[in-house]
């Protein structure tokens, strides 16, 4: 190993090592005129190379040291000959061409150009062809632009075993899924509230099939949401496992582990999870999207848990693609939570879902509030639309109906309030007079689970004789479906205000009321309401059928059933009720909006919910 040296020769300063290391180059020749700054020498240390430089400008005198000597830290490895200006000049490095390419950094570009549309024309025009749009078109419609993040962009599918790598490269990019975080919103809501994980099948990769590293890219930002409280959006497509993945061969027999469904479905009730559907979407896939808290879907798509090589490969014979699980039948089986026309609305609709969770609107536009009080009509048996009051109470253009197809008899819709997000229930009178049957149950159900995971107040909109009764509606399951209702509805931890807009009778008006008119954090009525433990004929034709039968004259009869009915009504009207406080308030309906607000302020600050996860039903 080279000594330091004490003294170096008159109008001379050393070239230093800067650390331990073995000389393997020296640049600059003795003689040689050297800038300040200018490496002279490499050393290598720990398997790196070190370049050395000349402290000042000058000339190298002579080297100390040779190739394969190991010096010392602050050893002397030349002399370098110093005049009185040079040793004046200021170092200066060498000018660098902040435009110029390296190689590795053009392999890099050249890489990452093969995931672009423009340089997949035949998988585009596959694409087109079909009436949908690309994985990367639906990325740049949902998230805000510039802010996704792309995590895995380089992965091929795992099939490098059987096919050139190069084909690999440029046929399956991404392994058929684009996967990061992004955006959403923010310039309303802000960064932080906006943050959202996006995961995007590309159904013109191997049909959108679910391979080796397709799985570990999804399962690499689940893991990230989940650590994060990241909402998720899923675009998935395609069919399910992909059986033809050659690299993980000698490892894998049947892939059950694979942690993707458990992750995803892990993650209900903790983050909003919403799944935009388009074209054909089975087995794995459909299983995601199912997972979903909601489910976007286009007209023309098809949603199935067995596609057609599932079906005839059990034995059920041929099917086409078209035949299994048609959008129009899914949204009335209660599948599908909103249909869209194309992709473009589906990722729009996401992004307006998104909204409802990630917080209040400033500014607030309403109809005219009294239009109210000439919404529902004095005469008590003429049926009314109870989305036109739903549009007049709520923010202009606010309201987002869930699974209006399902359930016709109640309405569930994300609306806002004053800027405020909240959920609303509301019963149909329409549909059965407003009687609460199997799906209606079901439907409100799950929708308060929802809302209550996620910390939004619910408005409860009640006009409703009761449940549904019979022999046909029991054998359907009424009576766990409906103590559903009460059952969810009992243990929301966000705010209910219940408002009863006319008939609110028996146990269905009570399951409006989360189980009893004093559960709420106000229940009030509009003058048009009425209450009773049942329907007033009802009560009437069981209360007093002895005294109905006794009159043979029909006429009669009617006579003394019309008084009693309106004995009742007289007495269940809410006025009364509200003077023997059955109920909070009795208001006038344009001041409905105000309560609401006030009602929400007294409720204080809303946590996320208590709610371990979502049903998925």
């Amino acid at each position: 190993m080279t000594p330091r040296s004490p003294v170096p020769p008159e109008g001379c300063e050393a070239v230093a090592a800067p650390l331990v290391g073995t000389v393997v180059e020296l640049r600059a020749a003795p003689g040689e005129r050297v800038r300040g700054g200018q490496a002279v020498c490499v050393l290598e240390a720990m398997k790196m190379e070190h370049l050395v430089a000349a402290p000042k400008a000058g000339t190298v005198r002579e080297w100390l040291v040779g190739v394969g000597d190991v010096v010392e830290e602050e050893a002397p490895l030349a002399w370098l000959e110093v005049s009185g200006d040079e040793a004046a000049a200021e170092a200066a490095p060498d000018a660098l061409d902040l435009d110029a390419v390296r190689p590795d950094l053009a392999e890099v570009r050249a890489r990452h150009a093969l995931l672009l549309d423009e340089s997949r024309p035949e998988a585009v025009a596959r694409r087109r062809a079909r009436g949908q749009r690309t994985a990367r078109e639906n990325l740049t419609t949902l998230c805000d632009p510039g802010s996704f993040v792309e995590y895995g962009a380089l992965a091929v599918a795992a099939m490098r075993r059987t096919r050139p790598i190069e084909e690999l490269r440029e046929r399956t990019p991404a392994d058929g899924i684009l996967t990061g975080f992004a955006t959403v919103n923010a310039d309303r809501f802000g960064a932080e509230a906006a943050r959202c994980a996006v995961l995007v099948v590309d159904a013109t990769v191997l049909a959108g099939t679910q391979g080796f590293f397709h799985h570990q890219k999804i399962d690499r930002v689940l893991g990230l949401a989940e650590r994060h409280g990241t909402p998720v959006v899923f675009f998935p497509e395609g069919g399910g496992g992909r059986p033809n993945d050659s690299d993980p061969t000698d490892l894998v027999v049947a892939g059950l582990q694979v942690p993707s469904f458990h992750a995803y479905a892990r993650l209900s009730g903790k983050v909003p999870r919403v799944s935009v559907v388009s074209g054909f979407c089975f087995a794995g896939s459909a299983a995601l999207a199912g997972c979903s808290d909601v489910l976007i879907a286009t007209r023309g798509s098809n949603l199935g848990m067995g596609g057609p090589a599932m079906i005839e490969g059990g034995g059920l014979g041929a099917v086409a693609p078209e035949a299994v699980g048609p959008v129009s039948a899914l949204a009335e089986a209660g599948v599908v939570d909103l249909v869209v026309e194309d992709e473009r609305e589906g990722a729009e609709a996401a992004r307006r879902y998104l909204a409802y969770f990630q917080g209040d609107l400033p500014e607030t536009h309403c109809a005219d509030q009294r239009r109210l009080r000439h919404a529902v009509p004095e005469n008590r048996r003429s049926v009314y639309d109870v989305r036109h009051v739903i549009d007049t109470l709520c923010d202009t253009g606010s309201v987002l109906e869930l699974r209006r197809a399902w359930g016709p008899g109640m309405v569930t819709a994300l609306v806002r309030i004053q800027g405020r997000a909240f959920g609303l229930v509301a019963n149909e009178p329409r549909h059965l007079g407003g009687a609460i049957d199997d799906t209606a149950a079901e439907k409100a159900a799950r929708f308060l689970q929802l809302c209550d995971a996620f910390g939004l107040p619910v408005l409860s909109l009640c006009d409703t004789p009761g449940f549904m009764v019979g022999p046909e509606i029991e054998e359907k399951g009424q009576v766990r479906k409906v103590s559903r209702l009460f059952t969810v509805g009992a243990n929301l931890s966000v705010p209910l205000f219940t408002v009863i807009l006319r008939k609110a009778y028996g146990l269905g008006a009570q399951a409006m009321a989360g189980g009893s008119f004093g559960t709420p954090d106000f229940t009030i009525a509009w003058p048009t309401g009425e209450i009773g433990g049942m329907g007033l004929e009802g009560a009437v034709r069981l209360g007093f059928r002895q005294q109905l039968d006794a009159i043979e004259d029909e006429a009669e009869r009617q006579q003394l059933f019309e008084k009693l009915v309106g004995s009742l009504y007289e007495r269940g009207k809410v006025l009364d009720a509200a003077s023997q406080l059955e109920l909070d308030a009795v208001i006038d309906p344009a001041e409905t909006r105000a309560w609401i607000a006030r009602g929400l302020n007294a409720a204080g600050p809303i946590g996320g919910g208590s709610r371990r996860f979502v049903d998925t039903w």
